[in-house]
């Protein structure tokens, strides 16, 4: 997909910052050709202020999308994930592991799952960050309790991770 989005936009940045924010948000068009984040209607405003772009590109961003069949099948399908539990594990008593990984990451869930599995601990959540959006991309796993801090070492073995910390 980041390679369609670049190829379209590459013409324009501002768009593409604002299509950028739009996916990383999980933030859709709808055919009022208005910006929504589920039901929740997004100004111009606010969504350019953290786009740092004017709000004039929203309209034109959004207009060009609408007019390209591809980036609209996209963009009007786009859902947002839902609320990370990562900052409030520990006030739920649940586990957190960050797991921050280098480009070779192919398996890095499943070793860390496998792990986790081994302790009988379940996985309530789990998130990757985008590999093409981020430098340092990482995944977190939220667990039903804490990881015991000795399996540290153990990810650490998993190829392709280059960082854990466990909250």
């Amino acid at each position: 997909m980041w390679e369609t989005l670049k190829y379209k936009f590459e013409k324009y940045p501002a768009r593409m910052d604002v299509a950028s924010k739009m996916v990383e948000l999980g933030l859709r068009i709808d055919e009022d050709h208005k910006i929504y984040c589920d039901d929740l209607k997004i100004s111009d405003m606010a969504l350019a202020k953290v786009a740092g772009v004017e709000r004039k590109a929203i309209r034109s961003t959004v207009e060009f999308i609408l007019k390209d069949k591809e980036l609209s099948t996209i963009f009007k399908n786009i859902l947002p994930a839902g609320t990370l539990l990562k900052n409030i594990a520990k006030n739920l008593g649940l586990g957190a592991i960050e797991i921050e990984t280098s480009n070779e990451n192919i398996g890095i869930l499943a070793f860390a799952s496998k792990l986790i599995s081994k302790e009988k601990i379940s996985i309530r959540q789990a998130y990757a960050s985008d590999t093409a959006l981020e430098e340092a991309p990482t995944l977190t796993i939220i667990t039903e309790k804490p990881i015991p801090s000795n399996l540290i070492n153990e990810f650490l073995k998993i190829k392709g991770v280059t960082r854990v910390s466990i909250y």
